[in-house]
């Protein structure tokens, strides 16, 4: 997913309850990715309110956006998932909180999170954390792993879903601290109005899309749960029932998986689809891709925790086709939940490429007004429920409240 550097909106937050506090944000590596984003995000906020956002992190790209944002980067090994490497960062995180005068800390990982809630609680400081994803957990002792997340003084969740699992695999660790926060999305940035013609053209010629064709875009990290073999498949089911002026990008970084990209590869070659379907590598200008595409797919295979892409797609006007499970339903409205008339994109079983190649047809069919009227929906549904400026406050409004207590 993109790492583009946006000028981030104005956060209507009372500035007494927040100045001056100093928040600390940990995570293994700002890199690409939600939880990263959400930490830029939320840094950004603290500094509009004349808090001190610290983020202690091994480092990554979004590093510059922090800083420029008013947030600090604290070098620290806050990826190592080594036992006695992590008990000695519970002494290194102790020492930093109080040469910093840290108040409140928050984790955003899991291993990290360990080391997060060893110090915060010799210091007496409050521990948050955010459950980001829909962390797998079929042993007890994974289980016992991933229940860091619970327990926190706050829990936040990214969506209902999330609450949800946690009420069922942790609610001995979580209790009533659960509170849904809703991952947030620039839309000044995601605005189609904000993407001009020369940056959609632009990233077009390096994806090598001719003219004619229409983009069906998958930007995710490669990564076997996110689908991209079931959308491979939909494609040749596409091509296969006469449509031939469409290219499917699978826009993503592959974090190390050769594997995974040669298992691709293969899939590609052996549906004869070499001249449709095309790995581009990690997107920097996501407005700029998701404006670039005829239609969006989240063809996950496990569920969502959330659903950044379907989301930033609906507030750019892009069709959007996604598997209904997990967060999904929160994000995408469709049948039956709501009147054809009242969709906002299409949600079809998980790993159906039947289906799959179904509705991307519907949505690459749509007329113009028909088009348009799903882009307003689609824009207004998202400035009503995931806007960056209320997951931001929200936020820092968890933090006021245990700073009063």
């Amino acid at each position: 997913m993109g790492d583009e550097t946006r000028a981030g909106p104005a956060f209507p937050v009372d500035a007494g309850a927040l100045a001056g506090a100093c928040i600390l944000q940990i995570i293994p590596e700002l890199d690409a990715g939600g939880a990263e984003r959400t930490t830029v995000d939320v840094a950004a906020g603290l500094a509009a309110a004349g808090a001190r956002a610290l983020v202690a992190t091994e480092g990554g790209r979004l590093v510059g956006e922090l800083q420029a944002k008013g947030g600090h980067w604290l070098r620290f090994p806050a990826a190592s998932k080594n036992p006695a490497r992590m008990a000695l960062n519970v002494v290194r995180l102790m020492a930093l909180c109080r040469r910093e005068g840290v108040q409140i800390v928050h984790a955003r990982s899991r291993a990290p999170a360990w080391v997060a809630l060893g110090a915060a609680r010799r210091l007496g400081l409050p521990f948050v954390t955010t459950y980001h994803g829909s962390y797998s957990g079929r042993t007890g002792v994974k289980v016992l792993y991933n229940s860091v997340m619970a327990r926190g003084d706050a829990v936040i969740a990214n969506s209902r879903y999330t609450a949800d699992l946690i009420a069922r695999l942790h609610a001995d660790q979580a209790g009533a601290r659960v509170r849904v926060i809703h991952r947030g999305t620039d839309l000044a940035a995601f605005n189609p109005l904000a993407v001009g013609a020369p940056r959609v053209e632009a990233l077009r010629r390096a994806w090598g899309v001719a003219p004619h064709e229409r983009v069906v875009l998958l930007a995710a990290r490669l990564t076997a749960w996110k689908g991209h073999r079931v959308l491979i498949e939909a494609a040749a089911r596409m091509r296969d029932r006469g449509l031939s002026d469409f290219a499917v990008v699978l826009a993503g970084d592959p974090q190390g998986r050769a594997a995974y990209e040669r298992d691709l590869d293969a899939l590609v070659a052996a549906r004869n689809l070499g001249g449709l379907v095309r790995r581009v590598g990690h997107c920097t200008d996501m407005p700029a891709a998701f404006r670039a595409a005829s239609v969006v797919a989240v063809p996950s295979v496990e569920p969502e925790a959330f659903g950044r892409a379907a989301v930033e797609a609906q507030a750019l006007g892009t069709p959007v086709v996604v598997s209904d499970l997990g967060a999904v339903p929160e994000t995408v409205l469709a049948p039956p939940d709501v009147a054809p008339g009242q969709r906002t994109g299409w949600r079809v079983p998980a790993g159906d490429a039947g289906a799959l190649a179904d509705a991307l047809i519907e949505a690459l069919s749509l007329g113009a007004s028909a088009r348009d009227a799903l882009a307003r929906r689609g824009r207004a549904h998202v400035e009503a429920n995931f806007s960056l400026e209320r997951m931001v406050n929200d936020t820092l409004a968890v933090y006021a409240g245990l700073l009063g207590r």
